[in-house]
């Protein structure tokens, strides 16, 4: 460690807290099964898992701008990682399913405190020609985490008791309390900013309401249930409002004018394009393996490990051309590597062979790692430097909803399809891999449109300029 400079050790530390929050999400993933018998529940009972866990984050995040600004990003860090302990140890003592939902809430409280000032400590360690290296190596934990994450929850629950998938988490997010510690630095604090409480309860209820129907509507008739239309008709509505509200305010929860900036918004276009397209992959690929080709949950996690590591080499690689070239020399690359394997994946044939798909994922993600992380890089470099921690919190929010609602969209979707191709008297293997076909086509479709914005995206030289046009 010692060998490291210290704004290396900065993405060291938060590396270790992030790989755990999103590992231990992954990981739950293909346990639900499981649990249902455990606590003899139903689906939608032990779904709660997941859903409580997204909706608690997505609502936590927005304040993360205020708190790091408030009491120094250090702090808000450190405590998010001490909650998430705190939750990993109260799911794997609960009695019921019920307390197993309440750590889940609290470790996805943890997560959103996390998450957004993880990004924004590494900003304030790096000058904006080193940030999208540094971003690239810390994104890894980003896509590596999910890739493994199925594999290592499949193993801890096949041979180890269930609780174990939180004791799982408890060393890895000890290690980052240490590193962090040790060597995260202080940031400003601004003693008189005062909180916003009526900007916080819009954006909480719009937020909340949004993700917590998208989180249970994962089939035509959930979503579109009076209930569920509600939620989002309200959460939209309270959205409006807080905008409205915000715009208003002298001291603001979230700082909306970096919408101003054209990079910024561009960039949240190109990083929610490119989390519906890793998404609908996460989703669709285990359907796609196990319903068409009839293989089992091992070929399925090792699907993934080859992209994994592929996404990890090119955000590297994507973030060093960043850093020397500028975003249009890499985003709008990423994506067309990323749209065309994906377009590969929309002609598959129930002869195609395995290999073939599992290179057609690894390309997908190499042209994620080019894409998702450089864009993220190259909106906050375009942002002025005291609203990065809102500005981290703006994208973290924003990605969260477009990864919820390509996850509901495809779910509906793939449900909704595939009845109407076997009512037609197709044979249901042919209509799933038609229906599956036809999803991997639009998510492609969905990354082509991002393509025009990343053209438009300026580099560091243009920062300044455009910030403060």
């Amino acid at each position: 460690m010692s060998k490291l400079s210290n704004k290396w050790l900065v993405v060291v530390s938060v590396l270790f807290g992030t790989f755990t929050v999103i590992l231990n999400n992954s990981m739950l993933n293909p346990t639900l099964p499981r649990f249902m018998k455990i606590f003899e529940a139903d689906a939608v009972s032990v779904g709660w898992m997941l859903t409580i866990f997204m909706v608690a984050m997505g609502m936590t995040m927005p304040i993360t701008g205020y708190l790091g600004d408030r009491f120094g990003k250090k702090k808000v860090y450190l405590s998010g990682l001490s909650i998430f302990i705190v939750g990993s140890i109260s799911g794997s003592l609960a009695p019921n399913l019920g307390i197993v939902i309440v750590s889940r809430a609290i470790q996805g409280i943890a997560g959103g405190l996390m998450m957004p000032i993880a990004m924004a400590l590494i900003f304030h360690a790096f000058p904006k020609n080193e940030r999208g290296i540094a971003v690239g190596t810390y994104g890894i934990a980003a896509m590596v985490a999910p890739a493994i994450g199925p594999t290592v929850g499949g193993v801890i629950i096949q041979y180890f008791s269930w609780p174990f998938l939180f004791l799982f988490n408890i060393p890895f997010a000890l290690t980052g309390i240490i590193l962090s510690t040790k060597y995260l630095k202080e940031t400003e604090k601004d003693t008189g900013l005062k909180f916003d409480i009526g900007g916080f309860i819009l954006v909480t209820l719009g937020i909340g309401s949004i993700l917590y129907a998208l989180g249970r509507g994962k089939k035509l008739e959930t979503l579109t249930t009076n209930s569920n239309i509600a939620l989002i008709v309200g959460g939209v509505i309270a959205i409006i409002l807080f905008v409205l509200y915000e715009n208003r305010r002298k001291q603001p929860l979230l700082n909306l004018s970096v919408f101003k900036v054209p990079t910024y918004s561009f960039s949240i276009v190109v990083t929610g394009a490119a989390s519906i397209g890793l998404f609908s992959g996460i989703f669709l690929l285990p359907l796609l393996i196990q319903e068409v080709y009839g293989l089992n949950e091992i070929k399925t996690g090792l699907l993934f490990l080859p992209a994994a590591a592929l996404s990890g080499i090119f955000m590297r690689l994507g973030g060093r051309i960043l850093d020397k070239r500028g975003p249009k020399s890499v985003i709008p690359i990423g994506l067309f590597v990323m749209g065309s394997a994906t377009v590969g994946l929309g002609f598959l044939e129930l002869s195609t062979p395995y290999w073939l798909i599992l290179i057609l994922n690894a390309i997908r993600g190499g042209g994620m790692g080019m894409s998702n992380m450089p864009a993220t890089t190259a909106g906050m470099n375009a942002i002025p430097d005291p609203l990065v921690a809102q500005g981290s919190a703006m994208n973290n929010v924003l990605r969260q909803i477009t990864s919820s609602f390509g996850i509901v969209f495809f779910s509906v979707y793939y449900e909704t399809r595939r009845a109407i191709l076997s009512s037609t008297g197709m044979d249901m293997t042919e209509a799933t891999l038609q229906t599956l076909n036809e999803a991997f086509l639009v998510s492609a479709a969905v990354l082509f449109l991002a393509i025009p914005f990343s053209l438009m995206m300026k580099g560091t030289d243009n920062d300044e300029e455009e910030a403060t046009s």
